[in-house]
């Protein structure tokens, strides 16, 4: 199986094939993964788990444009979640990031979880608005390197338009 098609098979065991009407979706629409911070785990010869990382961008209400990553979908076969592979794919995401990032990353994800261990927050994310609804408390962000998370508020979506000059240059 080519490796996008393991991945929409893996989205959609865990996620049900309904998950492209999800705000995260709309968010990233247009958007390729960056491959450079997007990872897999195999067990037993088959794909177990996928994250990847999107090119997004805050395009501020004070006409400021800051590049974004965004985190997720992460995700593992149902039968194979709570053994930390999750947990083991967001690792890998925030080693890479101070190095391959390009932005301060940001998610839709669990507050508790993303928190506590990999140092994510709402308290910047206030004022964002994004393509479609999302629990606020959910809408997470977290600084990488010297890119700082931006706090104005502002849209969320892929990088187009006056954001996509702020692609980095193909390798």
């Amino acid at each position: 199986m080519m490796a996008e098609a393991a991945v929409d098979a893996l989205l959609d065991a865990a996620f049900g094939p309904d998950r492209h009407g999800r705000t995260a979706y709309r968010v990233r629409s247009g958007m390729t993964a960056l491959p450079h911070l997007s990872f897999a785990l195999a067990a037993d010869g088959v794909w177990a788990g996928t994250v990847q990382c999107w090119p997004v961008a805050h395009d501020g209400d004070d006409g400021r444009v800051t590049p974004l990553v965004m985190v997720g979908p992460v995700a593992v076969l149902p039968a194979l979640q709570q053994r930390g592979m999750g947990r083991r794919l967001m690792e890998q995401v925030m080693a890479a990031a101070p190095h391959e990032a390009d932005g301060a990353l940001m998610m839709i994800g669990d507050p508790e979880y993303y928190g506590r261990f990999f140092g994510f927050s709402a308290a910047a994310t206030s004022g964002w608005r994004l393509p479609g609804p999302v629990e606020r408390h959910r809408l997470l962000a977290a600084p990488v390197g010297d890119h700082a998370v931006p706090a104005a508020p502002g849209t969320i979506g892929p990088r187009s338009g006056k954001a996509a000059s702020l692609l980095p240059p193909a390798h």
